[in-house]
């Protein structure tokens, strides 16, 4: 076939005939910008702004100046993001043959066209509706349809967008490409539907700001009216207080913070040769406690080579020898073991001896599958022949033999056996005619060079490896001990795992598994998150795709299968599987950070809350003003925020992120709370000026913001101290020399300041109860208690 000319190509594309995705790779430079300015908050603070120049207090404003250096910060590093993300999807996607002008090309997926005409191959994904033209392949429609068996395709079937070639190949003729095709629709009507997977970090932030939005508004009306109508401020004085109360719930830096954060990891990732295909998967890293791994392509290397051909008839090696070459020439070699057969006798093919030239025609193939763990020919006038795995083929009758392969399997090499077959092999049916052993393959391949290494790092950080294989047990097994995996002894025979409960328990039990089908890996990773693990997995073939969606963070190699590349969370570029460490170490650095950010911030927010319910029914005026918080929260939250998110942290994340953070929030919180309300209530009765008390009460919150960030900053290192005294350097200097002139802040008399030093040294046992009380609870909570 001749396929497209350059014309009609050229043609199609101008009218919107070209296969574009409906959901760019990443954000574009229009959506970053206004992600970032155009938000709920930035509202707010608009609106608050025009309040106070509507009053005449233009220095409160001060807080104007944070929001536009957050939105700044936000633009300027997802916008270096984009482009490390951009160059290094430019290069990892898939490329496809497709015949143009009567030759075969190679062409990225959003360069293809209505009515082009594709060759497909195993382990390639549909990147659009299609219908065969020439050929036949098994393909998989289970990432699409949920429906799990092999599908064979003949000339003038569908091919479904979003499916995946499990066997063989074929020219195919596009049908619907872009928006118009199956899988794009399931895509453009999940968007309708709000489906989509988001990380607790993520929900439980969305959470938080969702109820700050909710209370925001009423809680600022409530407060206006408490301040003007009961307190008698004049109008001017109850604004000012109202708009330090809201500018205190506001969290306008934690959800940039956070942002930026996760797009900086994804640069560094990107730097390190790391696609990243969904950005929630970075924290999903950070909270792995299991790793399922394949044998080849993970503890080994990828190439595999045939090492031995044990005839087990020698007085027809010579047949043997030719049936082997015959049989590998006649099937698509879809996986690494048929390329090593076929690349082993396409060496030997010139130097083998034959008597009389021998005709072979095939009639019937049946390609290999992970599932049955055997292929087939039938050969006209000659039979049908078999290879797969030898206790799979021979059943009842694997004893007789076994002693041959258990001998290759306890040096960790993969042995294949060919057999004659007495009947007619049927795809997908199980093998009841009678099995002749006519030889056996042996095959083998290295265990990576920084395998024992990139092991033992994941079992000092707490993760438990399981090995997960399609091979024998007792040769992977005996690889997974040559690679240092701790408990590699266990191991166990995935075929003796009938029920759930067998599942459930043998995925605690053992950490080498052999003879395993897909489904089973798909079994096991569930099972494993039944039991409340977190469960990462490594995968480069059409047989790891289902359980890489499957578990929670799908991490392929690059020099694997497309389909399974475009179904993992994380593609390492270089498919080198020590790069890992590094991978799971940027995940725990990034969602460590956040959550020691988050409760910096949710400190200001818990002691805003607070205290403004508190001062709804006390007869109290409110004791801040916005520019002080604004010069409190810089010094003690917003600054230290961005600078802690890039200290290297590695240890796991434990619990649940919401309850982490306010579990370290309350405390500072709520002493805030108690140390403010000492100076509003001490005030009051000495009947101190409002300045006075905005002076205490702006010092008070300061000090114990310093004392938190001290708290967070633990344990201190040179650097984490240079940063804590930096903070407090600063926000002194800001207090001492720009006081009077910025902050409004008012020169404390010898009794005044006493009493401010009372307050703020009873603040660090206030602190520490705080934080036992906390803790206690927190314990109680854990064990259940109510």
């Amino acid at each position: 076939m001749k396929g497209l000319t350059g014309e009609q190509v050229e043609k199609r594309e101008k009218s919107g005939l070209q296969n574009l995705p409906v959901e760019a790779p990443s954000k574009t430079f229009r959506q970053i910008i206004a992600e970032n300015i155009f938000t709920f908050f930035n509202f707010i603070f608009v609106v608050l702004a025009f309040c106070l120049i509507l009053v005449g207090r233009y220095r409160q404003m001060l807080f104007l100046i944070a929001v536009i250096v957050n939105a700044v910060i936000g633009i300027v590093q997802q916008l270096r993001s984009k482009r490390e993300v951009d160059k290094l999807s430019l290069l990892s996607a898939a490329r496809y043959t497709v015949i143009r002008d009567e030759e075969e090309v190679l062409c990225p997926s959003d360069g293809l066209v209505q009515d082009d005409l594709v060759i497909f191959k195993a382990g390639d994904q549909i990147p659009a509706d299609a219908v065969v033209a020439e050929g036949e392949a098994r393909v998989s429609e289970a990432l699409i349809t949920g429906e799990e068996d092999a599908i064979c395709k003949r000339p003038g079937d569908e091919l479904k967008s979003g499916s995946f070639f499990l066997s063989g190949s074929c020219l195919a003729r596009l049908t619907h490409v872009g928006a118009e095709s199956y899988a794009s629709k399931l895509t453009v009507e999940a968007r309708k539907k709000g489906v989509g997977k988001k990380s607790e970090m993520m929900k439980a932030l969305d959470k938080i700001l969702h109820v700050i939005a909710i209370l925001l508004i009423p809680m600022g009306l409530l407060l206006f009216w408490k301040q003007h109508w009961i307190m008698e401020l004049d109008i001017s004085e109850a604004t000012v207080a109202v708009i330090a109360a809201l500018v205190g719930m506001i969290p306008e830096g934690l959800y940039l913070l956070t942002s930026v954060a996760l797009a900086l990891s994804v640069m560094r990732l990107a730097k390190q040769n790391t696609v990243v295909h969904e950005m929630d998967c970075i924290e999903t890293l950070a909270r792995v406690d299991v790793l399922c791994v394949d044998k080849t392509g993970t503890i080994t290397e990828p190439n595999m080579r045939v090492t031995q051909v044990v005839c087990l008839d020698t007085d027809r090696s010579s047949f043997i020898t030719e049936l082997l070459q015959t049989y590998h020439r006649e099937l698509e070699p879809d996986n690494e073991t048929a390329r090593a057969i076929r690349r082993y006798y396409g060496e030997k093919q010139d130097g083998v001896e034959n008597e009389a030239e021998i005709e072979w025609k095939a009639v019937k193939k049946i390609p290999f599958q992970s599932k049955t763990k055997w292929s087939a020919v039938v050969f006209e006038g000659r039979g049908a022949y078999v290879m797969g795995a030898p206790e799979v083929l021979l059943g009842e009758d694997y004893p007789e033999l076994s002693g041959w392969v258990s001998d290759y399997a306890k040096r960790g090499e993969r042995v294949i056996l060919a057999a004659a077959y007495e009947g007619e092999p049927e795809e997908g049916k199980p093998l009841t005619g009678r099995i002749h052993p006519l030889a056996f393959l042996v095959i083998a391949n290295n265990i990576r060079e920084n395998a024992a290494k990139t092991f033992y790092f994941f079992e000092k950080q707490g993760v438990k490896i399981k090995v997960v294989s399609g091979d024998n047990p007792v040769a992977v097994a005996k690889i997974a001990q040559q690679a240092g995996i701790a408990g590699a002894r266990q191991f166990v025979d995935a075929r003796n795992l009938e029920t759930e409960e067998d599942i459930l328990h043998a995925v605690e039990q053992y950490t080498v598994f052999g003879r395993v089908t897909p489904e089973q890996k798909r079994q096991f990773i569930k099972a494993l998150q039944k039991n409340g693990h977190t469960v990462a997995m490594t995968g480069d073939g059409v047989n790891d795709v289902l359980a890489l969606k499957d578990a929670d963070c799908g991490i392929a190699m690059a020099s694997g299968s497309d389909a399974a590349c475009h179904a993992a969370h994380l593609v390492l570029m270089d498919s080198d599987f020590s790069a890992l460490p590094e991978v799971v170490a940027e995940g725990r650095q990034v969602i460590n950070n956040i959550q020691r950010a988050a409760a910096l911030f949710l400190v200001k927010n818990i002691f805003s809350f607070a205290l403004t319910v508190v001062l709804l029914f006390a007869p109290l005026t409110y004791p801040l003003t916005p520019i002080q918080l604004t010069m409190i929260g810089g010094f003690t939250i917003g600054i230290p925020s961005f600078l802690l998110a890039l200290e290297p942290n590695r240890d796991m994340i434990q619990g649940r992120f919401i309850f982490n953070v306010m579990k370290k929030a309350l405390p500072g919180g709520l002493t805030n709370v108690a140390a403010v309300l000492a100076v509003s209530i001490i005030c009051e009765v000495m009947g101190y000026p409002v300045e006075v008390m905005n002076t205490m009460a702006g010092i008070t919150v300061g000090f114990v913001g310093l004392l938190v960030l001290a708290g967070v900053c633990q344990p201190f290192d040179r650097k984490r101290f240079a940063i804590w005294a930096t903070m407090a350097v600063f926000l002194t200097a800001n207090i001492l020399f720009l006081g009077q002139w910025l902050y409004s802040l008012v020169v404390l008399r010898f009794r005044q300041f006493i009493i401010l030093l009372i307050i703020m040294g009873a603040s660090v046992p206030c602190l520490v109860l705080m934080r036992k009380g906390v803790e206690a609870a927190a314990g109680y909570w854990r064990k259940g208690g109510k």
